[in-house]
């Protein structure tokens, strides 16, 4: 089956997710299959969660109720884990966008991986580095909101349920990301397939996304940096190469010395 028409299974945890960015993580989740199952997990009768209740039906995302019996959210969080076992075991989707910034559901990320599914995690920049690790690739909430036409920016009480407490953490340093990468890729000639450098990103860092760092695509990014060197193919459709810029030798001090010598005598 081919991977982009696969069902995922969307499950949102709807207490800590914004729903500013519902109709943006759907047109995410698109870009890796057919989102057919969409599940948002919260207390829908809390006031918390009135600013969800109107992107439900305009999203086709489906309320899954949860009452919190005990104080804290681990109800919900138990649910959604529930559902996307029985999903799992159901064998009906073929990978799974799970939404959120709590790293509860760092350990269902690694089991749905074991058994073989794509775990694309949804979370703000703040989400611990566990659970952004554990998912196959990790996209941030401020990333697809900035890309998104339709952010609904109107707020009612209980509206922005994401988490506010912990302050995002630094970015890792891009350079050493690239060089990194260019360096595990690199053929004897020491250009790299900007495709096997995009795949080692990935792989390294799973929360890695060119939108992070002020560009939409990969190609972009890497042309944006003066220290590497782009080299586009010759036809349209061919890959484009990448490698660190090549420094010009230096004379070494000592023959430069030796030289003028010579031409003295």
């Amino acid at each position: 089956m081919d991977e982009l028409t696969d069902p995922l299974a969307v499950l949102i945890d709807a207490d800590n997710t914004s729903p500013k960015h519902a109709g943006a993580i759907i047109d995410e989740a698109a870009k890796y299959g057919r989102p057919t199952v969409r599940r948002a997990y919260g207390d829908w009768t809390s006031t918390r969660l009135n600013g969800w209740k109107k992107q439900l039906n305009s999203r086709a995302i489906q309320p899954m109720q949860q009452f919190a019996h005990t104080s804290g959210k681990n109800s919900t969080d138990s649910a959604l884990i529930i559902d996307a076992m029985d999903l799992l075991y159901a064998g009906h989707v073929g990978g799974f966008v799970l939404v959120s910034s709590d790293s509860d559901f760092t350990r269902l990320a690694t089991r749905l991986q074991e058994s073989g599914k794509p775990v694309y995690g949804v979370g703000g920049k703040k989400t611990p580095e566990a659970f952004q690790q554990a998912c196959t690739q990790f996209i941030y909430t401020e990333n697809i909101a900035e890309g998104s036409s339709d952010v609904d920016d109107t707020t009612e009480p209980g509206d922005d349920t994401e988490p506010d407490d912990d302050a995002a953490p630094a970015l890792p340093d891009l350079r050493q990301l690239l060089t990194r990468a260019l360096g595990n890729t690199a053929g004897d000639d020491g250009w790299s397939g900007l495709g096997a450098v995009g795949q080692y990103l990935g792989r390294a860092n799973a929360a890695f996304d060119p939108r992070s760092y002020g560009h939409r695509r990969l190609s972009d990014l890497v042309k944006a940096q003066d220290f590497l060197e782009v080299r586009d193919a010759d036809t349209t459709n061919g890959p484009i190469w990448v490698r660190v810029r090549q420094q010009p030798r230096k004379t070494s001090t000592r023959r430069s010395t030796a030289k003028k010598a010579a031409k003295k005598s």
